[in-house]
């Protein structure tokens, strides 16, 4: 309680709250105050496979229930993506060896665990996309974004293919296979 009291009294809230440099800064803090972390990135391809098959929840289930195995610790909370909040949580459970699991809509801002977890998450994968700005002009990553999106139709329009880091079931990239 003492260390979710230091998460609140560093600023510690929903990533999306949050500037990225305010989450550049927060997560060195959050790393240092936490018992244990992990981090674990589902690859473009198993996102547009779990898509297909209309079962997105299932692969964040799988994937939350990775995390929660390899922290190991006596309650998880988890923001759910599911309609269901406690349907999601028995599933994250299960596929984690029965371990305790808080399940919530909006978890991110109401639990000050799930902030710090969001943030860890967001600069994971701002970090992953400055790596791919390396080689490619791809903006954001956002599809709200112009030059991301740009970057995409300009891409295809080279390579008549998407790159490999694109997910193939991206509503900006669905639009562009539509047209050719």
């Amino acid at each position: 309680k003492r260390k979710l009291r230091k998460l609140s009294s560093l600023g510690v809230k929903d990533s999306k709250k949050l500037s990225p440099k305010s989450r550049e800064e927060l997560y060195k803090k959050i790393v240092d105050v936490v018992d244990d972390y992990y981090i674990t990135k589902i690859p473009p391809r198993s996102i547009d496979a779990n898509v297909k098959k209309h079962c997105l929840n299932g692969l964040e289930a799988k994937y939350m229930a990775k995390v929660v195995s390899k922290l190991n610790s006596h309650t998880s909370y988890v923001d759910s993506c599911d309609v269901n909040p406690s349907r999601f949580g028995k599933e994250i459970s299960k596929m984690s060896n029965d371990h305790k699991i808080k399940s919530y809509h909006h978890a991110d801002s109401r639990f000050v665990i799930v902030s710090a977890a969001s943030i860890l998450a967001k600069v994971a994968r701002d970090k992953a996309i400055e790596k791919l700005r390396k080689h490619h002009d791809l903006g954001s990553g956002y599809p709200s974004d112009s030059t991301t999106v740009q970057f995409v139709k300009n891409y295809y329009k080279k390579n008549h293919s998407m790159p490999n880091f694109v997910r193939k079931s991206w509503k900006p990239v669905q639009a562009i296979l539509a047209k050719n």
